[in-house]
């Protein structure tokens, strides 16, 4: 009997502790799970957790770092570097006018009754070139009412020549005192020698239209 009894106690015991294996394992599957649960899920709050003051971190003297020395850094001798010469360059068949001089004296018999213009000329002169058209137009427009005389001072040739026809027609102290200012357009009262307007390197027909249309009416 006791061995029986004893056999009966076993093997409650066996089952009772299979139930308690078999009750409490499930628990613990449900803890592991519910832990990896916990874990593989993303914290909802991470994107959310961006510094608030990262946009404001910006350095507030930043705009202020520019060089206060900058607009004093300018050249201080820019000014003065201008060419010291420039005024002195000017060209030297540069534009000239002049009246009421005089030529010394009445210009020759064959020049009287008109106007003259005296045209000193050298093939080299740039100003010569500048007011070619001009005295080609002046010619066309006075032809037959002014007197057109060239003094070609170009070479010792020309200007040998220049000096023989200036004798004979009374300008041979104009062109003496006139030689170099080549380019220059003189007008002249051949009855007094008076100069009426003396241009040099102007090519503005009108400046001397309107002296010699005077000249005419009188």
């Amino acid at each position: 009997m006791k061995i029986k009894y004893l056999a009966s106690l076993a093997a409650i015991a066996l089952l009772s502790t299979g139930v308690f294996i078999a009750c409490a394992t499930p628990e613990a599957s449900k803890d592991n799970a519910a832990t990896t649960t916990t874990a593989t899920k993303p914290d909802p709050c991470a994107a959310k957790k961006v510094d608030p003051c990262a946009a404001k971190k910006v350095d507030p003297c930043a705009a202020k770092k520019v060089d206060p020395c900058a607009a004093k850094k300018a050249d201080p001798c820019a000014a003065k570097k201008a060419d010291p010469c420039a005024a002195k360059k000017a060209d030297p068949c540069a534009a000239k006018s002049s009246s009421g001089a005089s030529i010394g004296g009445p210009l020759a018999q064959k020049l009287q009754g008109k106007p003259v213009v005296v045209d000193v000329y050298a093939s080299w002169c740039p100003a010569c070139k500048n007011i070619a058209p001009t005295v080609s137009e002046l010619k066309k427009e006075y032809d037959g009412k002014v007197e057109f005389v060239v003094l070609d001072v170009s070479d010792k040739t020309t200007t040998a020549a220049a000096e023989a026809t200036a004798k004979e027609l009374g300008l041979s102290k104009f062109l003496a005192e006139n030689k170099t200012q080549t380019g220059s357009l003189t007008i002249v009262d051949p009855a007094t020698g008076k100069i009426l307007a003396q241009h040099r390197n102007n090519a503005d027909k009108m400046a001397y239209t309107k002296v010699l249309d005077a000249a005419l009416t009188k």
